[in-house]
């Protein structure tokens, strides 16, 4: 099975003191890699983290994958951002998208609010992975 990850959980890896620091840890061990994300994703757990490095380095050793050609499924995107505006990032939006592409494939997040309101293909719940 594939998992999709958010922004969330790779910022609480990287942060000791981040309250969910030790769930991620503990659940990346049950997981299979690598993980697969996007760019969006990358872009905010940088920003939020001050090491994009480390992210970099994620993908070259392989435990991170991107999974998704932004510019390819800019229309179905567009449509996800639209449907659920404002409340949706491009981040989210593309986790979304990845969802309906990837059969059986869940989201590793910590935003289980955003991820509980979400369809995949408009009406499918997404499976999540969520404290």
């Amino acid at each position: 099975m594939k998992t999709l990850v958010d922004a969330g959980p790779l910022v609480a890896l990287l942060n000791r003191r981040d309250k969910f620091h030790a769930w991620v840890k503990e659940t990346l061990k049950a997981l299979a890699r690598p993980l697969l994300t996007c760019e969006p994703v990358l872009t905010q757990a940088a920003q939020l983290t001050g090491r994009p490095a480390v992210f970099v380095a994620m993908l070259g050793e392989g435990s991170l994958k991107l999974g998704i050609d932004l510019q390819a499924q800019s229309d179905p995107i567009r449509r996800l951002l639209e449907r659920y505006s404002p409340r949706m990032s491009l981040a989210d939006a593309c986790l979304v998208r990845m969802s309906e592409m990837i059969p059986g494939s869940r989201v590793l997040t910590l935003d289980r609010v955003d991820f509980s309101i979400y369809r995949r293909s408009g009406r499918d719940v997404i499976p999540l992975i969520a404290p």
